[in-house]
């Protein structure tokens, strides 16, 4: 296809590896893992791996993965799941005002059902005050969900020093590592995290599967209550049968992350780098988040005088946001960009650029070009 895709935080491209290792499994290997005989011990072998190469990810054990439809189920699952199991507890729910809907919207029903939940805000970096979580912390809060990566700004929360926070009160810290997972290093260990979501399709592997850890270690070993029930797969967490292609496509994407991390952050990051220094010469635009805790694949971008949403319909070749794909269709300004303090024009100016494994050097500067021709045509 002939067009420049700077929107990677949607979604991205399967690997070519990743498609390979799937492709047995949409043909000679299409035997159900939990099947008893032979071939579907077979495939079993396969869901093994996978999960192996998850855990090996992101450092934990394997029998601490449960694997789902994707992010946004891992994280009903999980939110749904602690506040029926700790109950007797508290029904305490801390968050932020950024989170990805996937989160605010089970925060939402929780309320809708008697669960108490705060919402913190964020700063103008994006980044939330840790004195702020302090005062809201109790001993009936049962769960703080932050996430690790925003997806819109590419700003990192501090999630090791709030998981801290949240462990002196007996709750429990689960992160939407979405944005994170596969791109940087995220060790749950490392960082403490009991409750961690993810997607494959975020880094490189195929839309429609992910995953769920949930430490299953002292000194927190946690209890989430099921929430699809019907033949006790996924150790009764995820009734189901296994999409054995996703599965093995996410592990081989684990696996390929574990490779390619490094070099990825390094020649992506120059890349972003460089966009941002030729937007940026744009009269008065001016960069959304923290410069120094940010993700090195994203930039976003206001452009004063500009509609966001005019401008990217007017980019026929080049893939760009103008915020959360979950929410893009809205034409309204971003309520993260909003929560951040900018005014309804500021956000709805703004561009968010999400680069990738696959992005060129070519496309960035075809990008920068196509956005300098434009610009000026639909300025207000």
């Amino acid at each position: 296809m002939d067009f420049i895709y700077l929107d990677n935080n949607a979604t991205t491209r399967v690997a070519p590896e990743v498609l390979n290792a799937m492709l047995p499994y949409l043909s000679d290997y299409y035997g159900n893992a939990a099947s008893s005989h032979g071939f579907g011990k077979t495939i079993n072998d396969a869901v093994k791996l996978a999960r192996a190469q998850v855990a090996d990810l992101i450092g934990c054990q394997s029998t601490e993965i449960v694997f789902t439809s994707g992010a946004t189920e891992s994280i009903n699952l999980a939110i749904k799941g602690v506040a029926e199991s700790y109950q007797n507890k508290g029904r305490h729910i801390i968050t932020v005002q950024t989170e990805h809907p996937a989160v605010l919207d089970v925060c939402r029903f929780l309320e809708s059902h008697g669960y108490e939940l705060t919402y913190l805000s964020v700063g103008r970096d994006g980044l939330i005050d840790l004195s702020e979580l302090d005062a809201h912390l109790r001993s009936d809060t049962i769960l703080v969900s932050v996430m690790a990566v925003n997806n819109e700004t590419g700003v990192q929360q501090p999630i090791q020093q709030i998981a801290e926070r949240a462990h002196r009160v007996g709750a429990l810290f689960m992160s939407d590592a979405t944005q994170a997972v596969g791109k940087v290093p995220i060790l749950v260990d490392e960082y403490d995290i009991d409750i961690l979501a993810f997607s494959a399709h975020k880094f490189y592997g195929p839309k429609g599967v992910g995953g769920l850890f949930i430490r299953q270690r002292s000194p927190r070993r946690v209890k989430v209550e099921a929430t699809m029930h019907g033949g006790g797969h996924e150790r009764g967490l995820r009734s189901g049968t296994l999409n054995v292609p996703g599965i093995v496509g996410l592990g081989k994407a684990c696996e390929l992350a574990v490779a390619e991390m490094r070099n990825d952050a390094v020649r992506v990051g120059t890349l972003r780098d460089k966009l941002e220094i030729d937007l940026l010469k744009s009269d008065g635009s001016f960069v959304n988040g923290d410069a120094k805790s940010r993700l090195y694949n994203v930039t976003n971008i206001s452009f004063p005088d500009v509609d966001a949403n005019v401008l990217i319909g007017q980019l026929k070749k080049l893939a760009v946001s103008n915020g959360s794909a979950c929410s893009s269709a809205v034409f309204e300004p971003s309520y993260v960009l909003k929560a951040m303090g900018l005014t309804d024009d500021e956000a709805l100016g703004a561009i968010r650029f999400s680069l990738g494994r696959y992005t060129t050097e070519e496309d960035i500067q075809g990008a920068v070009e196509a956005i300098k021709q434009t610009i000026h045509a639909v300025r207000y």
